[in-house]
């Protein structure tokens, strides 16, 4: 490890800022895109619709290498078109953008179905006491939903910083990219290099979603407690 236990590790801090800046993000798409399927407006219901089917239909590497080297060529296109200097667009928000977008539509259908759980009678009743659209959302709707949809929220975050590993193909610094540095860089022989690096990266993602259980577990209990008073 000497000479690359700092890659290392500055490549786990990377994929924990990814993670969870792309976690935030696909939660805000995911409010708007259940809203949107949930809507009595047609054509945000099918906009919601498609957004969630076209992004779940194609795959994550597919996406990707589409979202950010389609945009980068565009972006350099406008650029040289117009004389300018070539903006090159930063890989980090590169990144998350293109999981926060691929992830907000798994986001969308998790966050449906918790706010489908929720009983119909609780909204009529936050009506009947004249509470406002966002005080029933933040008071009533919000703290019910999240007991739901908080086991979906968990899975999807763990496939959310395991996805991180695809940001290594744009260049940014995290586990498997300075994993993949290690084992170039290493004099070992045969393929001594390639399972040593990358076993260590799959033991810092072991250590990652484990510590995630524990937190996700926390919030669960924390969201069910007054549930499971009642219950009693």
């Amino acid at each position: 490890m000497s000479g690359y236990l700092q890659q290392l590790l500055v490549g786990i801090v990377v994929t924990i800022e990814v993670g969870t800046v792309s976690l935030l993000i696909a939660f805000v798409l995911g409010l708007i895109g259940a809203a949107a399927k949930l809507s009595s407006n047609r054509w945000f219901a099918i906009a919601g619709s498609a957004y969630t089917t076209l992004i779940r239909a194609v795959p994550d590497l597919v996406l990707m290498l589409l979202m950010y080297y389609s945009v980068q060529n565009c972006v350099n296109a406008i650029t040289d078109f117009f004389g300018q200097p070539q903006f090159d667009i930063d890989p980090f928000v590169a990144g998350v953008s293109v999981l926060g977008f691929i992830y907000g539509a798994y986001f969308t259908e998790t966050i449906r179905g918790a706010v489908k759980a929720v009983p119909r009678g609780q909204m009529e009743a936050a009506a009947a006491f004249g509470l406002t659209r966002w005080q029933t959302f933040s008071r009533i709707l919000f703290p019910q939903m999240m007991r739901f949809a908080l086991p979906g929220i968990s899975n999807n975050w763990q496939v959310i910083l395991k996805a991180t590993a695809l940001v290594s193909i744009i260049n940014l610094h995290e586990v498997i990219y300075a994993a993949q540095a290690a084992i170039k860089g290493s004099s070992w022989p045969g393929g001594a290099q390639m399972l040593f690096y990358l076993s260590a990266a799959a033991l810092l993602y072991l250590v990652l979603t484990t510590l995630s259980n524990f937190v996700f577990s926390y919030l669960e209990k924390r969201y069910a407690a007054g549930f499971e008073r009642m219950a009693r």
